[in-house]
């Protein structure tokens, strides 16, 4: 039997962003700075079943970059600029080594990036 083991990790990042570019009438709001409770889940694949990475450094990882990089404090969040779920999912992969990363907005629009095989 072929498997592949992955661990997973979740957060919630508070933020604003915006999308200056919008050009859709109905939801022209998105060109301004809004918030959102971001909540991220990143899977990682492992070689073995015995913590071949501590999730919970995982996480914390991830959110100390997030923090480091993106925190603003006039604004008490992350403040994520243009940044679009796409761009923020395939930021945290990459940064990461992450094999799959969804970043939804409030729980309930989002995006994900998934490395795939050829």
């Amino acid at each position: 039997m072929n498997t592949i083991t992955r661990i997973i990790v979740t957060l919630q990042v508070e933020g604003i962003h915006f999308w200056p570019g919008c050009d859709i009438p109905e939801v022209n709001f998105l060109k301004y700075p809004h918030r959102h409770i971001f909540h991220i889940r990143a899977e990682k694949e492992v070689l073995h079943d015995d913590r071949d990475i501590e999730i919970i450094m995982y996480k914390r990882q991830i959110e100390a970059y997030i923090k480091e990089k993106y925190y603003k404090p006039e604004a008490r969040c992350a403040y994520f600029g243009q940044k679009s779920c796409e761009q923020l999912a395939r930021e945290i992969m990459e940064k990461f080594q992450a094999s799959k990363v969804s970043v939804m907005e409030d729980n309930e629009n989002g995006a994900i990036i998934e490395e795939v095989s050829e």
